[in-house]
């Protein structure tokens, strides 16, 4: 085929059912409707003669000859991309874009209502959606453009440019006046306290946990504590009132913790434990890395997350 004949739509369009294995959602995100997708695919079949996809269960998936032109197209696509970008002056005070985030539960808590103060300053017509997604999920919804960014402690995220943005750890969250608190407090005063002792004393602790902050199962389960959780559930913001008022311990970030136990009538305490250390990073997709709005934006959450620390 001529390349003269080529619709560059055509090629967008075989780029989004390519990344989200859909037409129905390629159509959503390059604003199409279902039909004028598939029609567009058709014409792109016909001139290519290839399939380029077959269907399966609820989607689509390439062909091996879609397969071979997907990396091609969406290079081509990114340096356009990139050459249209790099004249375009971003001015945030008159854009109204849609900025889709992804945070945890605790995160939006945490961090969206400094975020959204300076959007209504720097860019009042933007709008700001926050969109959990799956951990195994994240990486293809900011490749596809579902995402702008991901943010959190996110190991199991691959194939993303990244920031890191804070260092926390893992700590104990208890009621004030709890026995192992006290005893805690008193064993911390002796001189040269052994681990053996600390971990003694921690392991009197029932636990409630988060199902869906894995490490903190893991390190239950690697100081043999797993036989002490009495409670799972899904979201750390309903722990801080079950711990307060009962004598369950939750394993929880610092940070988040430290904003707990200023309201009061809860204790922290910080043994040495495995994987207690990790590190909050800004994910987003390298397709998107010279958007110019999705700079400003990182720009504007990385400050937001060092001050954040800083005041920890």
């Amino acid at each position: 085929m001529n390349i003269k004949d080529l619709d560059l739509n055509l090629l967008r369009l075989f780029d989004a059912v390519w990344r989200t294995r859909s037409v129905s959602l390629a159509a959503q995100q390059l604003g199409m409707s279902q039909p004028a997708a598939s029609q567009g695919l058709a014409r792109l079949r016909t001139m290519l003669g290839d399939a380029l996809f077959e269907r399966n269960g609820s989607g689509v998936r390439p062909t091996p000859r879609a397969d071979r032109l997907a990396q091609g197209v969406q290079m081509a696509l990114a340096t356009i991309e990139e050459a249209l970008n790099a004249s375009q002056v971003f001015d945030p005070q008159r854009s109204k874009r849609v900025l889709r985030v992804h945070l945890s539960d605790i995160g939006e808590a945490r961090f969206l209502p400094e975020l959204v103060l300076v959007l209504q300053r720097l860019a009042p017509g933007m709008r700001l959606e926050a969109r959990p997604v799956p951990h195994d999920q994240i990486g293809a919804a900011l490749d596809n453009g579902q995402l702008d960014l991901a943010i959190g402690f996110l190991p199991e995220v691959v194939d993303t440019l990244q920031q890191p943005l804070l260092s926390d750890r893992y700590v104990v969250l208890m009621r004030q006046g709890h026995p192992v608190a006290k005893r805690w407090g008193q064993l911390q005063k002796k001189a040269g306290a052994s681990n053996d002792a600390t971990h003694a004393l921690l392991a009197e602790l029932e636990f409630a946990a988060v199902r869906t902050h894995a490490d903190t199962l893991r390190i239950l389960e690697l100081m043999h504590w797993q036989h002490r959780l009495r409670l799972t559930v899904s979201h750390f913001l309903s722990l801080p009132g079950i711990v307060r008022s009962s004598d369950l311990a939750v394993l929880m970030p610092r940070n988040f913790a430290q904003g707990f136990a200023q309201a009061g009538e809860l204790a922290i305490i910080e043994p040495d434990l495995p994987l207690r250390d990790f590190t909050v990073s800004m994910h987003w997709s390298q397709r998107f890395d010279r958007d110019p709005c999705l700079q400003w934006l990182r720009e504007y959450v990385s400050q937001l997350f060092s001050s954040s620390q800083g005041k920890a």
